[in-house]
């Protein structure tokens, strides 16, 4: 069982305008999922950051996620913004539960970048969208060759919650029936 206190969640451009262009999971299956995991993490207070690319209407992300103010970072990595890598560090959780748009750029290389930094990493890939079933593949399989684990956001909540009877159960199977919707 994984503790949700050594998690942090990554929601990596989960933009609008991004979003729209996955081809690989419908951008609807997207922002629920990772609308689910936004609500998982709230009920089981783990931490999370948003973090946008550059866009020229700005990081409008999308209404599903948890309020924060998005990061927007400057290249294909989250980790190469030092000032938000350090503030994913300080909180002192080694697990990184990433999800985005798009699995072969942002989710591929924030993966292999924090797992070479000792991170363990998981992505739910029903919040993640590629820009073809291949190139999204590949991008997984990359991830798991570095020692990432590929999953979904119900695995991943059953993993950490396995009490649906109290309060934060509840909330979090609710979150998952929603999944289903």
């Amino acid at each position: 069982m994984m503790d949700p206190e050594t998690v942090h969640v990554v929601f990596a451009d989960l933009q609008d305008s991004i979003v729209a262009l996955s081809r690989t999971n419908s951008p609807t299956a997207l922002r629920r999922s990772a609308g689910a995991l936004g609500t998982v993490a709230r009920a089981l207070d783990i931490p999370f950051s948003v973090s946008a690319a550059p866009r020229p209407d700005g990081p409008a992300v999308i209404a599903e996620l948890p309020a924060a103010s998005p990061y927007v970072r400057s290249g294909p990595s989250c980790w190469d913004d030092r000032p938000w890598r350090e503030g994913v560090g300080a909180r002192g959780r080694r697990t990184l539960v990433l999800c985005g748009v798009t699995s072969e750029i942002v989710v591929l290389h924030t993966a292999l970048d924090a797992l070479a930094d000792g991170y363990e990493v998981i992505v739910p890939v029903d919040a993640c969208g590629g820009m073809s079933e291949r190139t999204e593949q590949a991008a997984f399989r990359r991830i798991e060759a570095a020692g990432g684990i590929v999953t979904s956001v119900a695995s991943l909540a059953t993993d950490m919650v396995r009490d649906f009877t109290d309060p934060t159960g509840r909330s979090v199977i609710t979150a998952l029936r929603a999944l289903m919707s």
